[in-house]
């Protein structure tokens, strides 16, 4: 099993911690990973744009000039896509780009997910994450004093001061663990965590 130090909100080593292999220890699938970002960002896309083809632009009906004698090469429609004001080729219509992923194989690529930060030493435990008031000036100390600044904070409860301490941080931002996901993984450089957070995640995906 992997160990991992843990700290305190003062950046200061007060221990450590096993981790289970079954979630942090397991055998890294690139193929998968790249699959759940892909399946994530494809399920956000609204899908709503549309332009107009030849057949849909308002006029046309009439052709511009006679087959032959004018020298102009010859036109049927005003609204052809060679002309100003003309319908689009092959224009993009409305459509669903969301596609699914199997259960297990959206839990493998996490699992993948979680292992690759533990081996960059991109995974930070603190034993407890607490705040007496809602105030930025205090949770940025906390990323100061781990020498962290794009952070993905994982929590295992919804408390409010954290989360709206964090809130106003750009580059930080606050998950539930049953709300993590692989994107989010990979776009913040660093995952920090909690103990309890870290035994729901594995109970939850072991």
């Amino acid at each position: 099993m992997a160990n991992v130090s843990v700290y305190n909100m003062e950046g200061k080593e007060v221990g450590t911690m096993e981790l289970n292999d079954a979630v942090f220890g397991v055998e890294v699938n690139e193929h998968l990973v790249h699959m759940a970002v892909v399946n994530q960002l494809a399920n956000k896309r609204q899908g709503t744009q549309k332009a107009k083809t030849r057949s849909e632009v308002s006029g046309g009906g009439k052709k511009p000039w006679r087959q032959k004698g004018t020298g102009h090469a010859r036109q049927g429609s005003i609204r052809a896509p060679q002309w100003t004001g003309g319908g689009v080729v092959f224009a993009p219509v409305p459509r669903d780009y969301s596609f699914k992923m199997n259960k297990k194989e959206k839990r493998a690529a996490l699992r993948s997910a979680l292992t690759s930060r533990v081996n960059e030493s991109k995974f930070i435990v603190l034993d407890d994450l607490k705040f007496d008031e809602i105030k930025t000036k205090k949770f940025q100390e906390v990323l100061n004093n781990l020498k962290v600044n794009k952070a993905l904070v994982v929590l295992n409860d919804n408390d409010e001061k954290v989360v709206l301490s964090a809130r106003n941080i750009p580059e930080v931002r606050t998950v539930l663990t049953n709300t993590i996901n692989v994107y989010d993984i990979l776009k913040y450089n660093t995952v920090i965590t909690t103990k309890a957070a870290v035994a729901t995640i594995e109970e939850v995906y072991a």
